[in-house]
């Protein structure tokens, strides 16, 4: 079965249209994340990734998708110490948290999707199967980045287009 088709994507994007081409989510493309891949692109991927978890394993696929659109929403350069006040693995989700709300209605599962996605090196738990889905979601593509593999993926040109 392959990772994307029409209606995977198309319902997907339902969850996270009104997001992708604000401003602010536009913003994380001139931000560096992994090796090659901006915080967009990592960004969108995690979504995808999480929306697919949650959606065969019927759980809200919409509150995925969205805080895993949101999970990295920081705004600033990660490489740039003087942008954060200490460990960027630990300040960063709270960043974003801060941006998202700003940004949407977040409901409660959402907020804790984006608080916890860096667990178990940050301090908040996942509290929902979607915080999990989206947790395991962002380390699975993390690792794709890091091993350049996600450069070769069909799945970016479609999601990070």
């Amino acid at each position: 079965m392959p990772l994307i088709t029409l209606s995977n994507r198309a319902a997907f994007l339902s969850c996270v249209e009104d997001l992708l081409h604000t401003p602010e989510v536009q913003s994380m493309r001139s931000l560096p994340h992994h090796p090659g891949v901006n915080c967009y692109e990592h960004s969108v991927f995690v979504a995808y990734v999480a929306f697919r978890i949650a959606r065969r394993y019927h759980m809200d696929y919409r509150a995925a998708a969205r805080g895993g659109l949101l999970h990295d929403l920081y705004l600033y350069d990660c490489r740039d110490a003087s942008a954060h006040p200490g460990n960027q693995c630990l300040d960063h989700p709270e960043f974003a948290l801060r941006n998202a709300s700003t940004l949407t209605q977040l409901s409660d599962k959402e907020r804790n999707i984006i608080q916890a996605h860096m667990w178990p090196l940050a301090v908040h738990l996942p509290r929902s199967r979607e915080a999990w889905a989206v947790s395991m979601a962002d380390k699975l593509c993390a690792t794709v980045e890091v091993f350049q593999l996600w450069r070769r993926m069909k799945l970016r040109a479609v999601l990070a287009a």
